[in-house]
């Protein structure tokens, strides 16, 4: 089964997108990446809701019927999904970055319970780093500005394309501002300002997982919207627009002005060499450190894609979870023979039966649908931000009978990453057989 994506109140005519509204949507926290329009979260209580002398919109929990508790209980349930789904999952939600809007106050007779907005449904974050402190929502306010001048930064990030592709179309309604005036640079990664340096478009770390805020877009076809913001997670980067010179410019010149860009155009050249030969060293890098990522992340988007291109490494054919139409964490092709694979990561205890369950249902559903026997292999990776040397046995010892009972395999993430790097120091075919056949052969804890 591939990626599931979501699009609440965000019109994005793509066959990869399920659509939704915010108060009718499945729960958030069920798919892979989010995308959120939180324009019309007003709506639940602007048309039922007369503001008050004030210019405040307030209703009374012992005389509104329930209206203000239902508000506040969806409001509550939602920011748990996002919270989920960027801590738990490791996901991706990108929202429109928008003014908090005319704000709801929940009242009772004690006084004022809660005070709803847009900025509700977005999950809390601490960060400390050094003597530095970064509280986001509480801490931040999106102050209400409008314009069309938009400056991309420049960055690999897998954001930085959609904002190029789409410069010209933004009106941004809102810049980030921080009220302790923390440096924000320390904390999450800024995409794009407006003329005068104000944050339109950034993103923000929550653990694996990322919060990307974004400024509305206008005129811009839904399909194309929703290619370049497929892109976007796929990971593109383009350089940043700069702000043009007028025409006239050039007929003011200074002495001495030549001189410079000529050595300027020479250092330039240069520069363009260097960061080409950067970038295809950064990428090789990249690629030879994902297979380390088996040994200490949980996500999706991170173990699951790493534990792949290891057992690639070992000479298996892996296929992407979207060209099957399981739900399989991963499939394993060779001429040795087929497995299907469930991972599994814990922070802290053993791997439970739970996930034992997972993968006796998966193979012997597909046994049955298609009359050929898969391997069943379990990839744990408990207790992951301890160093692996250190780990103690990471399942239980119900997983290890079951799994020696059904001819299941299982390996940790630490023996399948020594196995891959003694492939790729011997770079020898006849090694790699030899670990894919005692992998395809083994009941039980497959050990180095």
């Amino acid at each position: 089964m591939g990626r599931k994506f979501l699009a609440v109140d965000w019109q994005l005519e793509h066959s990869e997108f399920e659509s939704g509204s915010f108060a009718d949507a499945p729960s958030f926290a069920g798919y892979d990446a989010l995308f959120i329009d939180p324009s019309r979260i007003c709506d639940l209580w602007i048309y039922d809701v007369p503001c008050e002398k004030d210019g405040v919109r307030r209703t009374y929990t012992e005389n509104d019927r329930g209206f203000g508790k239902v508000i506040s209980r969806l409001i509550e349930r939602r920011r748990t999904e996002i919270d989920d789904l960027l801590r738990k999952a490791g996901g991706i939600v990108v929202c429109r970055l928008l003014p908090r809007s005319e704000p709801l106050e929940v009242m009772s007779n004690s006084g004022r319970l809660e005070r709803l907005n847009r900025g509700s449904i977005l999950p809390s974050i601490s960060l400390v780093k050094r003597n530095q402190h970064f509280v986001f929502p509480s801490n931040i306010r999106f102050l209400p500005r409008c314009g069309q001048d938009v400056f991309v930064e420049k960055l690999h990030h897998p954001f930085v394309d959609y904002l190029h592709t789409f410069a010209d179309k933004f009106i941004y309604q809102a810049v980030f501002k921080d009220l302790l005036s923390s440096p924000i640079e320390e904390f999450v990664t800024i995409l794009a300002r407006n003329k005068v340096g104000d944050i339109i478009a950034l993103s923000i770390p929550f653990d694996e997982g990322r919060l990307v805020l974004i400024p509305p877009t206008h005129d811009v076809p839904s399909r194309r919207e929703s290619e370049v913001l497929l892109a976007a997670i796929a990971g593109a980067t383009e350089r940043p627009l700069f702000a043009p010179a007028p025409d006239w410019l050039p007929a003011y010149p200074v002495p001495g002005e030549d001189g410079l860009r000529d050595e300027l155009a020479s250092l330039n050249e240069r520069v363009d060499r260097l960061c080409a030969k950067k970038a295809e060293v950064e990428k090789r890098l990249d690629q030879s450190l994902v297979y380390k990522r088996i040994l200490y992340t949980k996500g999706r988007f991170s173990l699951f894609s790493a534990v792949r291109q290891a057992f690639r490494v070992l000479g298996f054919e892996v296929p992407q979870p979207e060209e099957y139409k399981d739900d399989w964490d991963l499939l394993l092709q060779a001429d040795e023979g087929d497995a299907i694979g469930v991972i599994a990561a814990t922070e802290s205890t053993p791997v439970g039966l739970e996930h034992y369950r997972r993968l006796l249902q998966q193979v012997d559903g597909a046994s049955v649908e298609s009359a050929h026997r898969y391997k069943g292999i379990l990839v744990v990776n408990a207790e992951r931000e301890k160093d692996p040397k250190r780990r103690e046995t990471q399942f239980s010892p119900d997983v290890l009978r079951g799994c020696q009972a059904q001819r299941f395999c299982i390996i940790s993430t630490y023996q399948l990453y020594k196995i891959v790097k003694e492939i790729l120091t011997d770079r020898d075919e006849t090694r790699a057989a030899h670990w894919r056949k005692k992998i395809l052969e083994t009941s039980g804890e497959m050990k180095k």
